[in-house]
């Protein structure tokens, strides 16, 4: 094909489907889509260098904020892998909380993602109806937490409140219920034929190209790998509860709802067993850590997108991490577009972006470099810097501006 007769088609960076800034650059012959470009570096807080002058036990609330979706799963990967530095072994009461906790969150976030998909492909009812049935797990948070959202439940060596056994009872009928419904909607999405004839068969990512890209969570497992950190390396309480890893063999869009609808059964399975666990049985919650030694230590969960991975290195001396590294799902599970979109029409793009439930605050960090020299161009220091002066820049432009208005009136 000429190159003149590609047609640049851009989706972002600010779009219905997009819930954060980011940008898409299809390449397109006609309604063919021949090539994906993705831009980032629209959204960077820069959290790793945050957590470098933060106390350790800060630093759980401040990897909470990295996404509000996944706002345990950063939590439960940093304190992992501060234990494993450390060499810490948490009481297995917290063990079965952080169960009932990570899975709660992936409920939410697996309806949450069902719900926009309906919306994304006009089926506003089943986007009501997830969303609805998503109210009940935000109430349970809230019991349990204090908060529908941000949970401020990890800490350093276990966790930093318990379930209480008056409220278990209510959590189960809680959980009975939402099953109900869940089981309901998986039906009615499922048996749609309009939703099948729109889905099966688009943006399919075979195992292979899973493999190329060492993507993870459920599109990994809708394209039949079986990979899961909870069954890989356990961690919490995941190798004392039963349950299994759902897969499926298409790797197309119908799939990855599949196994998301699938998964929250089993989701549901481990959280009425942890609390079965710990329901009039008394325990430590939380195990005393004074200090962090010199060292490195690794921690890993699997998020409801799939594996989030924290890095953390001590001196030994000061009180916080000195470095923090952070690798959410959608890092490796993003670049699967290449795949997945390159063959489609302009039409089921978007969908196949949505279909890897895409979180672009988890994913996002900037570095301003000389591909050319192949080195940094500006150092932290020297982009705050720079940052301070713009802002300061356009004040005095915006004063300007501001005096002009009181002239002219």
């Amino acid at each position: 094909m000429a190159e003149n007769k590609k047609v640049i088609v851009p989706i972002g960076p600010y779009h219905p489907l997009l819930e954060e800034p980011e940008y898409f650059q299809l390449y397109c012959d006609g309604e063919e889509v021949v090539d994906v470009e993705w831009i980032a570096g629209y959204n960077h807080r820069g959290i790793e260098k945050l957590s470098e002058s933060k106390h350790w036990e800060q630093v759980t609330f401040l990897v909470e904020r990295i996404c509000g979706i996944c706002s345990t799963s950063h939590p439960i990967a940093y304190c992992n892998a501060v234990e494993d530095l450390s060499g810490i072994e948490i009481p297995e009461r917290a063990k079965y909380i952080r169960n009932v906790i990570g899975e709660l969150e992936r409920l939410h976030s697996h309806l949450l993602w069902v719900g926009l998909a309906g919306h994304f492909l006009g089926y506003n009812t089943v986007f009501m109806w997830a969303w609805k049935y998503r109210e009940p797990i935000l109430d349970m948070f809230e019991m349990i937490t204090g908060n529908r959202n941000h949970y401020a439940m990890l800490r350093i060596g276990g966790v930093r409140r318990d379930i209480e056994d008056e409220d278990i009872p209510v959590l189960k009928k809680t959980l009975s219920e939402v099953k109900d419904k869940i089981k309901m909607l998986t039906e009615a999405v499922l048996d749609d034929p309009v939703l099948g004839a729109r889905l099966k068969g688009v943006g399919v990512l075979k195992k292979q190209d899973i493999k190329n890209y060492g993507a993870v969570g459920p599109i990994a497992r809708a394209s039949g790998v079986d990979i899961d950190v909870r069954k890989d390396d356990p961690y919490a309480a995941y190798n004392l509860v039963e349950w299994k890893v759902i897969t499926t063999e298409n790797g197309d869009v119908f799939d990855k709802a599949v196994v998301r609808l699938l998964e929250s059964f089993e989701s549901i399975k481990i959280i009425e067993q942890s609390l079965d666990a710990i329901y009039h049985k008394k325990g430590e919650i939380w195990k005393e850590v004074r200090n962090i030694p010199e060292g490195e230590g690794i921690g890993h969960h699997e998020a409801p997108r799939g594996e989030v991975f924290h890095y953390v290195r001590s001196d030994g001396n000061t009180t916080s991490p000195v470095r923090h590294k952070i690798r959410a799902p959608s890092y490796v599970n993003i670049p699967t577009f290449k795949a997945s979109c390159i063959g489609q029409t302009i039409s089921d793009v978007c969908i196949i972006l949505a279909g890897v439930d895409p979180c672009y605050c988890c994913t996002e960090r900037v570095a301003v470099y000389d591909k050319d020299k192949k080195k940094k161009v500006y150092s932290f220091d020297q982009l705050v810097k720079k940052s301070i002066e713009k802002t300061e820049r356009i004040k005095k432009e915006i004063g300007k501006e501001g005096k002009l208005w009181k002239k002219l009136l």
